[in-house]
């Protein structure tokens, strides 16, 4: 089994919608990281489960810069975001973590 892991580095803005008051509802930014990890048993015919530069397309050119909430329909939390970058690199993703700030990480992981 092959496994390769892709680290980025996003500056980002986004605000959340939550049902009780937070300072998290109003717009602000985070230098996020973000870890990307993908497996196959198999290597395509260059030798590669996933070229890095597609991952990063995938990601970093998606979010970099841009106001999360104009980018996705659904409310962007880390956790949300982990879901979905894993699910846009299918099949070979198996596990995102999302970091907001030092000791905020969330993760998510395919069965």
């Amino acid at each position: 089994m092959y496994e390769v892991k892709k680290r980025l580095e996003i500056s980002a803005a986004h605000y959340l919608t939550l049902d009780y008051e937070s300072k998290c509802s109003n717009l602000h930014g985070h230098n996020w990281i973000i870890d990307i990890w993908l497996r196959s048993e198999t290597l395509d015919k260059n030798g590669m489960v996933m070229d890095f530069t597609h991952i990063k397309k995938q990601v970093q050119d998606k979010f970099d810069h841009k106001v999360i909430n104009d980018v996705v329909d659904f409310n962007p939390t880390a956790e949300n975001l982990a879901k979905y970058i894993c699910d846009c690199l299918e099949p070979y993703c198996f596990r995102v973590d999302v970091q907001e700030s030092i000791d905020n990480i969330a993760s998510y992981t395919k069965d």
